[in-house]
C-alpha cells in the first residue's frame, strides 16, 4: 500500500475519532466540523500550537494539560506523522473513559 493512502486512511480515522468525541453536543461537533474542514488549515495550526504551549504551561491557572491532547489532535489533521499516535490515543481515550462512566453508573445501580 502506499503512504499516501496510509496517509489518507489515517486522516479518515483520525475524524471519526474527532466526530465520536463530540457527537454528543452538537454545539461542540459543529466547532470541531468547522476546524476540521480543509480551508480551515490557517486557524488549525497555530490554534494546535497555542494549545500545546499552553498545555506546557499548566501551572498557570487558566491553562491545564487538557489543553496538550486537543492541540496535538488539531495538528495530526495536517501533519501525517502524528495521526498514528493520536488516533491510537483517542481510540484508548475513549474506551478508558466509556468504561469508567459504565462503572460509575453500574456501581449506582447497586
Amino acid at each position: 500500500m502506499s503512504k499516501t493512502v496510509d496517509h489518507e486512511r489515517e486522516k479518515a480515522r483520525l475524524r471519526r475519532q474527532m466526530r465520536a468525541m463530540t457527537g454528543g453536543s452538537p454545539r461542540l461537533h459543529g466547532l470541531t466540523e468547522r476546524l476540521m474542514a480543509d480551508r480551515a488549515r490557517w486557524i488549525r495550526i497555530p490554534a494546535g500550537l497555542f494549545l500545546i504551549l499552553g498545555g506546557l504551561a499548566a501551572i498557570l491557572p487558566l491553562f491545564g494539560l487538557w489543553m496538550l491532547p486537543i492541540g496535538l489532535a488539531l495538528l495530526a489533521v495536517d501533519l501525517p506523522m502524528l495521526r498514528p499516535g493520536v488516533n491510537t490515543a483517542l481510540i484508548r481515550g475513549r474506551r478508558w473513559s466509556e468504561g469508567m462512566l459504565r462503572r460509575w453508573r453500574d456501581r449506582g445501580d447497586e
